[in-house]
């Protein structure tokens, strides 16, 4: 029996990783013979957080532009070359009968490697506002899954399909870990609890500020769920942390952290947008200003303009405190907001995105 072989490749931030894993799983939900191949770049989170999911992952030896140091680009070219000589030995080894994109510097040499070779492809873009690897991929790749609209002017107009972002599986079911979630964190199933998710790798700005009011959290009763990010775990565990804050590094299973949350506060990735729709718990968005075209600002407002979530944006971060203040003390605002935020959700899209991988491979 012929197997299907896939690649998928996607990484650097778990706004490219978790889209690829839900891809796969929906995969293999309707063919459980498929066989499956994550290719990411070396040292790089998904190296670590693919194979818990149980998926083969090999990694290439290539990194961004460093906009920063512009010494630490020499090597950039060369990193280039090797691995897309990289992607061509794996290609050529696993066969694959379709190679998904999900954004990330790994992804531009497989994603180049296989439209050489016309092997099918497809890429998925979670941004308001395209990374650069796939805008360039998008002229020769067979599709383009997007979750949002008008993005014509980036993609190719007969290629694109709004299908909205994938999402980790068990976020669906959420709302049944209520239980486990409360003896998990050690919370008092009692008090209101907020969620803090500052991105995967964290936000030194966001940690900033709910170590500054950390005090008055614990007045107004509140307990908090903090994810401060690996790059800052070790400097705040050091630091005197309330007895109502859980600090973490990581929250492997989001979805407990969502159980027991009565509002939350996040980055405005795509991917989080996408997932706090479906939650449809009360947000305060604050969006990174540090990404191209501002586009965190821009996946925010889709949902804030339509009265689905609260704003503060970096600049602004002492507004925090007041919005959290708001939150906390209205009911009446928390219900509002999570009715419209759901109103913003795509419940379907990795079923949508592995349909157009299915025509592809059936073609």
């Amino acid at each position: 029996m012929n197997r299907n072989r896939i690649i998928l490749s996607g990484g650097g931030t778990g706004g490219h990783i978790y889209p690829a894993i839900s891809i796969a799983n929906e995969l293999l939900f309707r063919d459980k013979n498929s066989e499956i191949l994550f290719v990411g770049a070396n040292n790089k989170m998904e190296m670590n957080i693919v194979p818990k999911y149980g998926f083969d992952i090999l990694g290439l030896w290539i990194s961004g532009f460093n906009r920063t140091n512009f010494l630490k680009n020499i090597l950039v070219p060369l990193k280039l070359l090797i691995s897309i000589f990289q992607s061509l030995i794996i290609i050529k080894r696993f066969k694959p009968n379709i190679v998904i994109g999900t954004g990330g510097y790994a992804s531009g040499p497989i994603m180049y490697v296989a439209n050489l070779l016309n092997i099918p492809t497809l890429i998925q873009e979670q941004n308001s506002y395209p990374g650069i690897t796939n805008k360039l991929l998008s002229k020769k790749v067979n599709k383009v899954c997007v979750a949002y609209e008008n993005l014509e002017k980036y993609f190719p107009k007969n290629k694109i399909v709004l299908t909205g972002n994938p999402v980790r599986s068990n976020i669906n079911n959420f709302s049944d870990l209520f239980d486990k979630g409360i003896e998990s964190f050690d919370l008092n199933a009692d008090k209101k609890t907020m969620l803090v998710i500052g991105g995967s790798l964290g936000s030194r700005e966001i940690n900033k500020a709910i170590y500054s009011i950390q005090d008055y959290l614990k007045y107004i009763n509140l307990q908090v769920i903090w994810q401060c990010g690996k790059l800052y775990f070790d400097e705040y565990k050091q630091k005197e942390i309330s007895s109502d804050v859980k600090l973490y590094d990581f929250l492997d299973d989001i979805a407990l952290a969502y159980s027991v949350s009565d509002f939350i506060i996040s980055r405005a990735g795509a991917s989080s947008v996408s997932e706090l729709s479906i939650v449809g718990k009360p947000v305060i968005f604050i969006p990174s200003p540090n990404v191209a075209e501002d586009h965190q600002l821009k996946n925010a407002m889709a949902v804030v303009k339509n009265e689905g979530a609260l704003l503060v944006e970096e600049k602004n971060i002492d507004d925090l405190k007041k919005r959290i203040s708001e939150l906390n003390s209205s009911s009446e605002l928390r219900n509002k907001l999570s009715k419209n935020i759901k109103k913003t959700a795509y419940t379907n899209a990795t079923i949508d995105i592995v349909n157009e991988i299915k025509n592809l491979m059936n073609r």
